[in-house]
């Protein structure tokens, strides 16, 4: 027979452990680079450019598509930093257990 008030202690154990997760997760920080390290955007665990470096080098005002090109290669770098760092972080809260491509809420 089923325990039910079992089943639901640890449904409750793990939501909480999820958003902690989540708050930790939230805090933390990747830098994404481009162009040899010439753009450097950092974004937070909730997907907010925190920062945007841009070499004096690239400050020439006849190559902005060079520039635009490499702060957008530069977010997607970080971007795709905080997914990994998210997917490592919620399987360490979840004790590695797969929810099918659930993404936390941010």
């Amino acid at each position: 027979m089923l325990n039910i008030q079992g089943l639901m202690k640890q449904a409750q154990a793990m939501q909480e452990k999820m958003r902690e997760a989540q708050e930790r997760l939230g805090g933390q920080e990747r830098e994404g680079t481009s162009g040899g390290g010439l753009v450097k955007v950092t974004l937070n665990g909730k997907h907010e450019v925190k920062k945007i470096s841009v070499s004096p080098e690239l400050m020439n005002k006849d190559e902005t598509d060079v520039l635009e090109d490499l702060l957008v290669a530069a977010f997607n770098d970080a971007h795709q930093k905080i997914e990994i760092m998210q997917e490592e972080g919620m399987k360490e809260a979840t004790g590695g257990m797969n929810f099918g491509g659930l993404k936390i809420p941010f």
